[in-house]
């Protein structure tokens, strides 16, 4: 029998390990692992069953411009996640907005809406959209 894969815990770059946190907390994820109190370099965060761990990098280590990695994380409301990030404050609307800045239907079959982390890291919220009605 092969062995089974069981979860996938990514982890991702951070410019700012205070500040990552700090907007982790804000959609919700709960410090569950640091490796240092005064000066964290590397933590854990988890939300529900979802675990990511952030990982300080010098900002000399990121190429400027290049694409961050994007997250896709499966929900069960789209809708009132985002309803709870808006008024968490960790959504605000500035600078570019992408096509699913807020819940939408996409060509693809979800319904889902995406943002980034302060350090450029995307999170993509989708659910399977409602079956259409005719």
């Amino acid at each position: 029998m092969a062995a089974r894969l069981e979860a996938v815990q990514p982890v991702l770059v951070t410019l700012d390990v205070p500040g990552a946190v700090a907007f982790y907390k804000k959609i919700g994820f709960a410090l569950a692992f640091q490796d240092n109190v005064d000066d964290p370099r590397y933590v854990v965060v988890k939300r529900d069953a979802v675990v990511m761990h952030l990982q300080w990098h010098h900002a000399s280590e990121l190429i400027v411009g290049a694409d961050r990695p994007n997250y896709r994380l499966q929900v069960d409301d789209v809708d009132a996640l985002y309803e709870e990030f808006l008024s968490s404050g960790a959504i605000n609307h500035r600078g570019d907005l992408g096509p699913w800045h807020k819940p939408a239907q996409t060509p693809w079959g979800t319904r889902e809406f995406h943002l980034r982390d302060p350090s450029g890291n995307g999170l993509q919220f989708h659910c399977n959209a409602p079956a259409a009605t005719g």
